[in-house]
């Protein structure tokens, strides 16, 4: 076995941009991905037989991925910024906090890990740093904004992927917040012109062209090392050695890779995710608004704050939500390329859906049973909304099928390794060190010295943001002495 300095497992983005940053700094690099192509969770698919849209299978759209890293990468994708739906219009002193953390924090995402003091005092604002790392989200949203729907507006960010209520006293839902209105210093949310496929094939090409070598059909199934050299085995029985392993896995998969138990809690993915292709936008029961502005932004429906509690008690008690709250957007407003010309002329679009409180656990005694219940749920929630039923706006694929496409945890884990179709592979941790020991560290290191994580598991990880594999690859440069 000829050996490598750096082999990566796992091809999705954050991976690539690890091999990436490594192959530029002279180190030899292998990339190995299980699936037929690299990209994970961020890819686009023709979902619908004989339907020329491309849409965002898992992931759609792009918020903490730094500017900064892209131009470094050389990766040349247009990304769009999407209208949004009123949130922190009406609540000025939220605002202002907001601002504050993510125009202090979002820089330190790519540095060393601070301390919690170091951070708190580069954030230098005691009721911002209350309002996100001391005190539970519902209290800080009930006393500082009035409207209960402006409140569930604000208050999705903090459940995006995380099943958790409002009020919880060990602050998930805090974590989950934070890492979504702090992208790039402004929280902003973007759409990759070409879908998410298009911005992952421009991360391998930057990967390949910085010499990494990325094989596909490689599927990963055992890390054995020393501390020092690692070996990296595949399902075809071929082996790799390699001074370092970069993990673009979830945390409890890289533990089942190297043979040893599981830490802590499984992980519990909470989403449903419904991808459409429609003849023709519906009309908003309100009319107070076009269908294309209402859906070019983000169109909310039952996401109230007292309705996104209902709805975690429902689901907490192992009932799918009487009126599923969820968020509805359409990409091909904003980037109209994911259409064939003959799909634009005659009126198509595409709508992604992404619902809230649908825990793995609601999935698990009777996967598909559940899973049409939920869908069912969910499109009539949507339809309270509507002036017209969603389903009579589908367009239908060659053999007569409506467009939808529904994904659920269990799903979602069983496609991507993504353990209980968790999204960030674990509840998020906190952007800084929760130890001595990790302070000036990268938030990727695990028990061995020769092994990281580069995935949405690390620390600082989740969402499309390409930061937990530059931090690993910043790690293993760090760690230097042992490549000749």
């Amino acid at each position: 076995m000829a050996p490598y300095d750096a082999v990566v497992v796992g091809g999705g983005h954050n991976g690539l941009v690890a091999a990436t940053l490594l192959a530029r700094a002279g180190r030899s690099v292998l990339v190995l991905e299980g699936r037929t192509r690299v990209g994970g969770a961020a890819v686009s698919e023709q979902l619908f037989q004989g339907m020329d849209a491309r849409l965002s299978r898992y992931s759609y759209l792009v918020s903490l991925f730094p500017s900064s890293l892209l131009d470094r990468l050389g990766v040349r994708v247009e990304l769009r910024a999407r209208r949004h739906s009123r949130r922190l219009d009406d609540c000025e002193r939220l605002e202002r906090i907001v601002a504050r953390v993510a125009e202090r924090l979002f820089p330190t995402l790519t540095e060393p890990l601070r301390s919690r003091e170091e951070l708190r005092a580069l954030i230098d604002d005691d009721q911002a740093w209350e309002a996100f790392f001391e005190r539970p989200l519902g209290g800080v949203l009930e006393e500082l904004v009035d409207d209960d729907e402006t409140r569930g507006v604000v208050a999705t960010d903090a459940l995006i992927g995380t099943f958790a209520d409002l009020t919880d006293p060990e602050l998930r839902q805090n974590r989950c917040f934070l890492y979504h209105v702090i992208g790039n210093g402004t929280g902003r949310w973007d759409v990759p012109v070409g879908g998410m496929g298009a911005l992952t094939a421009a991360l391998a090409d930057a990967a390949r062209g910085a010499g990494a070598e990325i094989r596909t059909h490689a599927q990963v199934t055992a890390i054995e090392t020393d501390g020092i050299e690692a070996v990296v085995t595949c399902a075809d029985g071929v082996r790799h050695a390699a001074s370092h392993v970069l993990a673009n896995v979830a945390p409890a998969v890289l533990a089942q890779l190297l043979g040893e138990p599981q830490a802590g809690e499984p992980p519990e993915g909470s989403q449903l995710k419904i991808n459409m292709l429609l003849e023709r936008l519906p009309e908003p029961r309100d009319g107070s608004a076009s269908p294309e502005e209402a859906f070019t932004g983000t169109f909310h429906v039952n996401e109230g704050y007292e309705q996104l509690q209902r709805a975690y008690r429902e689901a907490s008690s192992g009932r799918i939500p009487a009126r599923p709250p969820c968020e509805v957007y359409c990409h091909s407003l904003t980037d109209p390329s994911i259409l064939s010309d003959a799909l634009r002329r005659r009126g198509a679009h595409t709508l992604t859906l992404f619902g809230l409180h649908m825990p793995a656990r609601l999935f698990a005694g009777d996967p598909q049973g559940a899973k049409r219940a939920a869908v069912a749920a969910t499109l009539e929630s949507v339809d309270s909304m509507l002036a017209e039923p969603l389903e009579d706006c589908l367009a239908t694929d060659v053999a007569g099928a409506p467009c939808l496409q529904a994904i659920t945890p269990p799903e979602l884990e069983s496609e991507l390794g993504m353990p209980g179709g968790h999204i960030f592979h674990r509840d998020l941790a906190w952007p800084y060190a929760e130890s001595e020991e990790e302070v000036g560290r990268w938030g990727v290191e695990t028990d061995h010295p020769n092994v990281w994580l580069c995935g949405a598991g690390a620390r600082r990880g989740g969402c499309v943001s390409g930061i937990p594999g530059h931090n690993a690859a910043r790690a293993v440069l760090a760690a230097g002495q042992r490549f000749a």
